[in-house]
């Protein structure tokens, strides 16, 4: 059994709170040497033969034409469309299911539309990463589940988190626990079991108080 308690004080009521460099503002992003090296890890796999999902590919391509190609609203605009056009369900364990996947058949859970949200962000070039942690939820029911999102690197802001699940930009409602360039590295515990022809299930139960 492991328990673990936190108490976490949340600073970003403004997600929008940030001015982009002039270079950043509008697609294509030309990075400098020195920022595209370090944030390589994060954009599309270059040793594929093709690493973007020709279907997400064609929506962002069509999203960000719709914008003008400005990098702040085609973010709010993907953002958007997953949560309007899909269908969320909870599914507790296995990994996320293919971008392409999940937007053709519009539905999925909080880590499948982190995934298709970064897929879109590397499409057009954007460093992203997957997020695992916390989100208030609704506030009428005590049921608390592990949450997903997706934060992009936008020169002159740093990491900023949108969350496809709610349509929102992630702010004080959030609390992140783990990021990686893939979601099997965040989950928020991790270990090895051995076991012999037994059958292993988690079992979890989480509870988050606002304090005044």
């Amino acid at each position: 059994k492991i328990t673990a308690t936190s108490e976490v004080e949340t600073h970003c009521s403004n997600p929008f709170n940030y001015l982009l460099e002039p270079w950043a503002v509008q697609f294509p992003i030309d990075y400098p040497s020195s920022l595209l090296a370090r944030l390589s890890p994060y954009f599309a796999p270059r040793t594929l033969p093709s690493p973007i999902d020709p279907r997400v590919y064609t929506w962002a391509m069509d999203i960000a034409d719709r914008v003008r190609y400005q990098v702040t609203p085609f973010l709010s605009a993907i953002n958007q469309q997953i949560y309007e056009r899909c269908d969320y369900y909870i599914r507790d364990t296995g990994d996320p299911f293919p971008p392409g996947i999940t937007w053709e058949q519009k539905g999925g859970t909080c880590r499948d539309y982190a995934v298709l949200f970064m897929e879109a962000c590397r499409a057009m070039g954007l460093a992203a990463r997957f997020v695992s942690g916390y989100q208030e939820g609704d506030l009428d029911t005590p049921d608390r589940h592990l949450h997903a999102w997706a934060e992009v690197y936008l020169p002159g802001a740093g990491w900023r988190g949108y969350d496809p699940t709610h349509g929102l930009a992630v702010s004080n409602g959030h609390i992140a626990v783990a990021t990686s360039a893939i979601p099997q590295n965040t989950a928020p515990v991790s270990g090895t079991l051995r076991r012999s022809q037994v059958h292993s299930q988690m079992d979890f139960d989480l509870a988050i108080a606002f304090l005044d």
